[in-house]
């Protein structure tokens, strides 16, 4: 896949970011303890204890910006990360190989 491609398809999903907050149901995976009790009758015990991890943007928003400019900070955000930690593990992995030879 040519990597034009890839940014036009990472753009483009960025850009559809926004429709979350349209959304009445929660993202997958970020459904609260009130939610498991709703579909399931009861909070798995992992989900009770598992509250020791603190988001770095909670809930995606920034208290001076509006909610979809914070959504699309985050967006661009969790990309650039992701991007960031593959690039280093390549830059890694490529002087492990350059070394063993």
């Amino acid at each position: 896949m040519n990597i034009k491609k890839v940014y036009y398809l990472l753009f483009g999903l960025i850009l559809l970011v926004p429709l979350g907050l349209i959304s009445e149901n929660p993202a997958w995976g970020e459904w609260e303890e009130s939610f498991y009790e709703q579909k399931l009758g009861f909070i798995p015990q992992g989900i009770k204890e598992g509250g020791f991890f603190n988001a770095l943007i909670p809930d995606y928003s920034f208290s001076s910006l509006g909610e979809v400019s914070s959504y699309y900070i985050s967006a661009v955000l969790g990309v650039v990360l992701i991007f960031g930690v593959f690039f280093a593990l390549k830059k890694i992995l490529k002087k492990e190989e350059n070394f063993e030879r």
